[in-house]
């Protein structure tokens, strides 16, 4: 291969390699795959089978990966790397390789995590350059990527923005195959990482481009492996894959009759009508049915469906409040079958206290007693990496209990290096010691940039060292402090709010109404066709639930349910009707921050939970 970052686009064709023996172990399945011989390709045990559609033993598959500055193109992030792996019938055509000059300063957060610096990318191909070179790498073939949303949407984003046309690629995401085979006795979670290891891949992903491709092939391979015992040798037949269902489960499709084609929640219950699990869909019916047909793949759900003897649906007027309403009854039956949002009161805050010499504490509970607090966190860990970046920035006391406004103990380690003010020993006076809380009480509530511009220069002087592992560490904890920090400042704004409503016209043409009242759905409908929407609303507000204001950044509900509730405030077409109060966000504020600690974040969990296949993607909106 050329040189790295020598300005030229590095594409080689190999010969095929000698393919290892798979050791995977194929768990909870019942497959009769054969298993290739060493130095046979992994495809030739499927041959023998007299397939419809496109054999995938004669297709060309082009292995993706990208390494960027940041998670969207859309928002001016850019392309430094691109690595791909050409393949058909378990050979290796060729590999493609190049750096990508971004034209732009990689970001320390991202270095970090790539170990691509400024200085590697200096002088290679521009986007302009590299990118018709690898779609002339790719034509004619099926893309491959894992995640392909992300590295696919970078690749049309540039495509348009130089008025190429985007080739019809057909698109096939590891990942989502992933989801669909793999079980939690395989592999924890779907990271490339860990199907790398669980298919014993020859090239150990290290988020750098043409590495992370060869990792994928090989995913691809061990995943492409398992299906052709169970019958699946056309990509026809790969992209429509689902689990098979048993007999058992088909037998209870009755249990679906007689709900509503509406939104809402359902319940599964077990024959002592003890509630299994909760979900709540657009269409009841057509949902719960899916339980019961080969679109259901999760492992679980089909144990859950084996127990389960009656379905109780609840219709709701609009989807927001089937969402809320299922939130609400996730946290009150705590059903076994249900992972998220069972424990909505386990959740932890950092608190600034109110005393002579204030001090940052991890506590359970918020109280009406003036402090400011930050959260909510939904694991402790997560709160004291927080903690830690804040300790890092603002040299205030790190010792329990409280002071006399005239102290006189004894100085600690941290006095000693110098992270700790010491007002114990009378080492600073409370003049200096108050100027420096109201630098981290503004940094809590409205600008965070006293503690991402000091941990961005401690990263940077530690990747210049090579001592990726510590800024690795302080790159997590900032991270988790500026996403801690937007979402105390977005529940905040929305929960001072006495009362917000807000309407949107929807698909069906009719408009949707909320009441929400201190970040809690007070009421939710749909203005009848005909009706007169003033009154209408009116009556809704009148008939809405009383709600009380919550101390400090909490909603009068679960941050969960605010936050879904402000993802459809802020969704298109909403109209504000009436805001009592005043709902802003601070201009400096953390969210202004949250695009690039979200790519990174994205890049190093390129796995959506085995439980949850439709997650909605986090938004952030710049305040206005």
């Amino acid at each position: 291969m050329g040189a790295v970052g020598s300005g030229a686009v590095s594409v080689v064709r190999v010969p095929c390699p000698p393919m290892s023996d798979p050791t995977s172990s194929v768990v909870g399945m019942s497959t009769t795959a054969l298993r290739p011989t060493r130095g046979t390709s992994r495809w030739e045990a499927q041959r023998s089978f007299d397939e419809l559609g496109r054999p995938l033993r004669d297709l060309t598959f082009c292995v993706v990966d990208l390494e960027t500055t940041g998670g969207s193109a859309e928002a001016g992030s850019m392309i430094t790397e691109i690595g791909a792996v050409k393949v058909r019938g378990g050979e290796v055509l060729g590999e493609f390789q190049t750096l990508v000059d971004p034209h732009t300063e990689i970001p320390a957060f991202i270095a970090v995590l790539t170990g691509i610096s400024n200085s590697m990318v200096r002088g290679a191909p521009s986007i302009e350059t590299a990118l018709p070179a690898f779609l002339d790498f790719a034509a004619g073939c099926v893309l491959v990527a894992h995640n392909a949303p992300f590295d696919v949407g970078f690749l049309q984003h540039f495509a348009k923005q130089q008025g190429r046309a985007w080739p019809k690629f057909e698109v096939l995401d590891t990942a989502k195959l992933a989801r669909r085979v793999i079980t939690r006795d395989d592999a924890p979670n779907c990271k490339l990482s860990s199907l790398a290891k669980l298919f014993n891949a020859s090239t150990t992903p290290n988020h750098r481009a043409l590495s992370d491709a060869r990792a994928t092939v090989d995913v691809l391979h061990g995943l492409m492996e398992r299906l052709g015992g169970l019958g699946v040798h056309t990509l026809e037949e790969l992209q429509t894959f689902s689990s098979k269902v048993t007999t058992a489960q088909r037998r209870k499709r009755h249990l679906a009759e007689g709900l509503p084609h509406s939104p809402g929640v359902y319940l599964f219950r077990d024959d002592r009508s003890r509630v299994l699990y909760i979900g709540t869909s657009r269409d009841l019916r057509t949902r719960v049915r899916t339980y019961f047909t080969s679109s259901e793949t999760r492992t679980r759900m089909g144990e859950m469906v084996g127990l389960a003897t009656s379905v109780t649906g609840i219709e709701c007027a609009t989807p927001l409040e089937a969402e809320v309403r299922e939130l609400r009854l996730i946290a009150e039956h705590k059903p076994k079958y249900n992972r998220r949002s069972r424990f909505p009161e386990k959740v932890h805050f950092l608190k600034l206290t109110r005393e002579a010499w204030p001090r940052l504490s991890l506590v359970r509970k918020v109280l009406d007693d003036d402090a400011d607090y930050l959260g909510p966190f939904s694991s402790k860990k997560t709160a004291e990496k927080c903690l830690a970046a804040l300790h890092e920035t603002f040299p205030v006391r790190q010792c329990n209990g409280r002071l006399p406004a005239a102290p006189s103990r004894s100085a600690c380690v941290l006095a000693e290096m110098g992270r700790c003010l010491s007002p114990c020993d009378g080492s600073t006076d409370a003049s200096t010691y108050g100027a420096v809380v109201r630098q981290l009480r503004d940094t809590l509530l409205r600008s965070p940039h006293e503690v991402v511009e000091a941990i961005n220069q401690r990263m940077t002087a530690l990747a210049d060292r090579e001592r990726f592992e510590e800024a690795g560490v302080h790159r997590d904890r900032l991270a988790t402090f500026v996403r801690a920090a937007a979402r105390t400042q977005r529940l905040s704004a929305v929960t001072r709010c006495p009362e917000v409503v807000a309407a949107r016209r929807e698909d069906d043409g009719r408009w949707s109404v909320h009441v929400v009242r201190h970040g809690r759905l007070a009421a939710a409908g749909v203005i009848p066709p005909g009706a007169d929407a003033h009154q209408y609303v009116r009556e809704l507000t009148a008939s809405a639930e009383t709600v009380s204001d919550a101390p400090g950044p909490v909603p009068a509900a679960t941050a969960e349910e605010t936050e879904k509730i402000l993802r459809w405030l802020e969704s298109p077409g909403v109209r504000l009707v009436d805001v009592d109060g005043e709902w802003v966000c601070p201009i400096g504020g953390a969210a202004r921050h949250l695009a690039i600690y979200d790519a990174a974040n994205q890049s190093r969990l390129s796995l959506v939970p085995f439980d949850e296949q439709r997650l909605p993607s986090p938004v952030h909106r710049s305040p206005h």
